[in-house]
């Protein structure tokens, strides 16, 4: 049927379509199924020339295994919200694989997992994992810690993360602001140079707002 699946028959009639040189239409007009359907079936199994049908059967029922997981039970539920939070820190500018390690951390009991214990939750190697934490260091958001002596070394997401992190920002727009008013010095009394003055005014402005935020947030936070 044209909405049903194609079977491994319907797929040793396509082999034996490309085999007679038919186009995909009249392959697809043959098996009583879109052109699309037909054209798609084989682009994913190794082309015309490629072409299997019980590799193309197997590997198809593998994919649909995949793609149709057993409904999540209350215990999936913590894993179901570090998808959709390494989603949105994907969406906001971080890297997939640096959200993912940051998700798992932030879930955690204590805040901190080692690296054998990230490589497990998440299923990747751990030189993607060693990848990962070094980026989410420079950014300071996770840092290093041996609690006690013979102890595995843990990465961890502490209470003055967020506050570093705030901080490597400020030194961001102190950065620009001085490379702006560097430009503004150099192109003085032109077009390029007023607006170079005015971005490095922007950024100094905003760099000595966040520094002030931070560290008013940081002490409440403290104080509580």
């Amino acid at each position: 049927m044209p909405g049903s699946r194609l079977t491994l028959t319907d797929r040793e009639s396509i082999a034996e379509g490309l085999a007679a040189g038919l186009g995909y239409a009249e392959i697809a007009r043959r098996l009583a199924r879109p052109t699309s359907t037909v054209t798609r079936e084989i682009a994913r199994n190794g082309g015309p020339s490629g072409y299997r049908p019980a590799a193309a059967d197997v590997a198809t029922r593998n994919r649909a295994r995949r793609l149709d997981p057993p409904a999540p039970g209350p215990g999936d539920a913590i894993g179901a919200f570090e998808d959709r939070f390494t989603a949105m820190m994907v969406a906001t500018g971080l890297a997939r694989m640096p959200a993912r390690v940051l998700a798992c951390l932030l879930t955690s009991e204590d805040g901190g997992l080692s690296a054998a214990e990230l490589v497990r939750r998440l299923r990747v190697s751990p030189a993607s994992v060693s990848k990962a934490v070094a980026y989410l260091e420079r950014l300071e958001l996770v840092r290093r810690d041996r609690a006690a002596a013979g102890r595995r070394e843990r990465y961890v997401v502490d209470d003055d993360a967020w506050y570093r992190a705030s901080t490597r920002e400020v030194e961001v727009c102190t950065t620009w602001a001085n490379a702006a008013r560097e430009g503004a010095d150099l192109l003085d009394g032109t077009p390029a140079g007023a607006r170079l003055d005015a971005m490095g005014r922007y950024f100094d402005h905003v760099g000595r707002d966040l520094a002030r935020a931070a560290e008013h947030w940081r002490e409440v936070f403290t104080a509580q």
